[in-house]
């Protein structure tokens, strides 16, 4: 067997900006260094993971010299925990660097170098507290902090109930409290730990591929409505029905309380029945006049506050008469279309996930909207010519697709299809400027507005118009 090769540490390393995945870079003899946690102004010592010709990734071995941008984490658990990675920049400092992350995805990576001028990005109007889902995950081999590993005392409780550390799928923070969600779920996530301790409810072995206790997800809405999911390993009935029965009695607020057995060797419950314990099997949100009700497995925006907002640009980017014809891709439960429904003739909304689609139908008639129609599909399978055959020419086409951005298929489709105008919604620039770029043979950029969806995260959400560049050069002539 070969020796392991040595990681290289570079010292003195000086970090001059902040990449479109929140790490910050350095040129080095003409490379480019990507560092994780690092902050533009820092000087650090820098041990490299990955080393390629033309570009390095590492994390810091020590800071030599903090940034003077650099400000005191407020969650204990900063540092370990997988979220949150952006505690040491103050909020302003954070919508900064949001901004260039969204200029440079457009700019550079979709080399789109005609870009109209982009919006300032709009904040959140909180920076904690913000989140209405959060997913908790149960292990048998929690990660141990560095006084522990330090100790010389013989550690036997190894169990967590928290987040999963970076890279590391089977080691998992145990998360006294967390500053993403209203307080009451610290309560709810640590009555569960205390219970599930005292009871002897095996926590899950990531390795084995067992044990009882597996997943904890809690949502919850503006109006104060609680779902609670519990995500058991196996079936043990008895001490399935004790966890459920003690959290029913002790939160009686909760309207959601749920559960699902999961043996699976993924933590996904898409594909698997939950079932209602108590309460109802749904909770309702309210974004202006609109109600929504969020089952178990539907997409929801998590920041609801910031979502009313960022729905408000859509729609002013729409600017839509009345009599248009609307598509939404990737409609979720439906929220997008419905906030444009009462503005034009008709929207059909296109979701793969089934249950997100009979939330978007009961939603629809809850808002007593008569004017939506949604299709249970994917995408790249279900948006073709013969899809606009079907439901009529599209007068403004609306995609909000998941990271990894448009299928190509979806792309080729859009393009023979041409419809007037698009507003393309993302969570990732990167793959948003890929696509825009493919998109601008047909189409011209009018508008850009960056939202901040996730403080104390490099994460942003992007909105763009565009319209159809034939438009605009038939207008030129008119003039």
């Amino acid at each position: 067997m070969g020796r392991r090769r040595r990681k290289k540490i570079i010292p003195n390393v000086e970090i001059t900006g902040i990449a479109p995945e929140g790490k910050g870079f350095a040129r080095l003899d003409g490379k480019v260094i990507f560092v994780e946690s690092a902050v533009p102004g820092d000087t650090v010592e820098v041990l490299v993971e990955k080393n390629k010709k033309d570009y390095a990734k590492g994390r810091i071995s020590q800071i030599e010299k903090p940034s003077n941008l650099r400000v005191e984490p407020f969650c204990e658990h900063f540092g370990t925990c997988g979220g949150c990675k952006w505690q040491f920049l103050e909020y302003e400092q954070q919508l900064q660097f949001k901004q260039q992350i969204v200029e440079d995805a457009l700019r550079r990576t979709g080399k789109l170098y005609d870009l109209c001028e982009i919006a300032p990005i709009l904040p959140s109007l909180e920076s904690r507290y913000y989140r209405n889902k959060m997913d908790f995950s149960f292990t048998n081999s929690r990660w141990l902090t560095e006084e522990e590993v330090e100790s010389e005392i013989e550690i036997t409780d190894r169990n967590a109930l928290g987040f999963h550390v970076p890279k590391m799928f089977n080691r998992v923070v145990d998360i006294k409290e967390c500053f993403l969600m209203d307080d009451f779920h610290n309560e709810i996530r640590n009555t569960v730990r205390d219970f599930t301790h005292e009871h002897d409810m095996p926590f899950y072995d990531y390795s084995e591929r067992k044990g009882l206790m597996r997943n904890l997800i809690i949502r919850s809405s503006t109006l104060g409505e609680w779902m609670v999911i519990l995500s058991f390993g196996e079936e043990n009935s008895i001490k399935r029905e004790g966890l459920l029965t003690h959290l029913e009695e002790k939160f009686p607020q909760l309207t959601s309380l749920n559960y699902v057995i999961n043996e699976k060797g993924n933590d996904t419950i898409s594909d698997l029945e939950i079932i209602n314990w108590s309460g109802r099997d749904h909770i309702y949100e309210n974004l202006e006049e609109l109600k929504f009700k969020i089952s178990p497995k539907s997409f929801f925006q998590t920041n609801p506050k910031q979502a009313v907002r960022l729905y408000n640009i859509i729609r002013e980017f729409a600017d839509l008469k009345g009599a248009e014809t609307v598509y939404d891709l990737y409609t979720g439960t439906g929220s997008i279309a419905q906030f444009l429904a009462r503005y034009c003739k008709k929207v059909i909304g296109v979701e793969e996930i089934a249950d997100a689609i009979t939330d978007a139908i009961d939603n629809a008639k809850a808002n007593n909207l008569n004017n939506c129609e949604f299709v249970v599909g994917d995408v790249k399978n279900e948006f073709t010519p013969s899809f606009v055959e079907q439901y009529g020419q599209a007068d403004l086409l609306v995609t909000d697709p998941p990271r990894a951005g448009l299928h190509g298929d979806v792309v080729v489709n859009i393009l023979e299809i041409n419809p007037p105008r698009i507003i393309y919604v993302s969570c990732n620039p990167v793959t948003q400027a890929r696509d825009l770029n493919m998109l601008s043979e047909n189409y011209e950029i009018k508008k850009v507005q960056p939202v901040d969806m996730f403080p104390h995260t490099w994460h942003v959400e992007n909105v763009v118009l565009l319209e159809r560049k034939e438009i605009n050069s038939n207008s030129d002539e008119e003039e």
